[in-house]
């Protein structure tokens, strides 16, 4: 397993780099969309978050593709710091949104995908992580909701206000559409919309060498601003593998969406897809509660035993990169930089503790927080044992 950092687009910079290498990672994987462009509630010092129904903020240039030249030289920038650079993760709204509206921009939005996926692939980046959502991360809300009053995020109910017309997936792509909102589709549609897309693009990737990996629908709702989510419920993701054999057709596993679910066991659900070699990369985040009603907590502080986790992967031998998915905001004049050093720090731990041959001792049944709602702090194991 490789330990790295995902970056927002305006982190991509040598202070960040070095905070990278300096806490341990290996790897970065970075956002080129800007989630904080124009953006009225979406401070970024943190994760993107919004509010419950607001948009990040405003889409890109839909003219200016992401070329080689400018992959390339991003990687090498991110090598000279001694980093790699394993994937770019989510296409922006102004490049793809009317293939997830199957809008009258489609064609021309799959060759920009095509045009995106050589691009990477001269560029020497492998993966390319993606949300097929319509209405992308909603119902967001931020508190003190972690360990001694730390700012987290969450949701404290479902969200069902429509998705204005120029807006999909948290972005604005359209400044000027005209009033109205989407029309609502079915949840066999939106499947359809994916089945048609990857079968144009998968045979590009696998040309280009760079895989394409799915996030689960975060929250995982079966709805979302009345728009359907695709991968709410863990099976869901075993449809999305059989649409195609094709290598290049991956998973980016977000094991805090997983645990938002309402259904199955995270556990069995790592083990199912860890063990089929799908998993592209890995989002390491903890959280408590199931959705409508959660939040995200300290990664050693939650409902997931992260440490079975990682030894469920050591096992099945995943050797992809992991990164803190988020994390809460500690106090101190550098929130992001230390919930992120203390998520760093855990893994690296324990990574290195399943690597010289310690493994987390099997819990009895019934005991492992998800499934007993009982968190991380109130338990006390004995969590190695050689």
């Amino acid at each position: 397993m490789k330990l790295g950092l995902g970056l927002y687009r305006h982190m991509l910079n040598n202070e960040y780099y070095s905070f990278a290498v300096q806490a341990g990672c290996t790897h970065v994987i970075v956002h080129l969309v800007d989630y904080f462009k124009q953006g009225q509630a979406n401070p970024d010092r943190n994760q993107p978050t919004g509010g419950k129904d607001k948009p990040w903020g405003v889409a890109g240039d839909p003219h200016k593709l992401w070329t080689a030249s400018e992959l390339i030289e991003l990687r090498k920038q991110v090598e000279v710091a001694g980093l790699k650079l394993e994937a770019i993760e989510n296409l922006d709204p102004a490049h793809w949104h009317d293939i997830l509206l199957d809008g009258p921009k489609r064609a021309l939005q799959i060759r920009n995908v095509r045009a995106i996926l050589m691009a990477m692939g001269e560029a020497g980046i492998g993966t390319l992580g993606y949300n097929f959502s319509i209405a992308g991360v909603g119902g967001r809300i931020s508190g003190p909701f972690a360990r001694g009053g730390a700012e987290s995020v969450g949701m404290d109910g479902p969200v069902d206000t429509p998705i204005p017309n120029g807006t999909v997936w948290n972005m604005i792509y359209d400044q000027n559409a005209p009033a109205g909102f989407l029309p609502v589709i079915s949840h066999q549609e939106l499947w359809n919309r994916l089945r048609r897309f990857l079968e144009e693009v998968l045979p590009v990737a696998e040309k280009a060498g760079v895989r394409l990996a799915l996030h689960p629908d975060d929250p995982p709702t079966p709805t979302m601003r009345q728009q359907p989510r695709l991968v709410y419920q863990p099976a869901m993701y075993q449809r999305v593998i059989d649409i195609s054999p094709s290598p290049s057709n991956m998973l980016e596993f977000c094991l805090g969406t997983l645990a938002e679910m309402t259904e199955g066991n995270l556990y069995d659900t790592v083990e199912q897809y860890s063990a089929q070699k799908r998993l592209a990369y890995i989002h390491f985040r903890n959280i408590s509660g199931k959705v409508p009603i959660y939040h995200e907590t300290f990664i050693d502080d939650g409902d997931v035993d992260m440490l079975r986790i990682l030894a469920i992967l050591h096992k099945n031998k995943f050797d992809g990169v992991m990164i803190p998915d988020h994390s809460p905001q500690m106090t101190c004049s550098a929130p992001w930089h230390a919930g992120m050093a203390h998520t760093l720090g855990f893994m690296r731990a324990a990574i290195m503790a399943l690597d010289r041959g310690f493994s987390p001792k099997t819990a009895a049944p019934g005991a492992i927080a998800g499934r007993t709602g009982q968190s991380m702090q109130n338990r006390n194991p004995a969590l190695y044992h050689r």
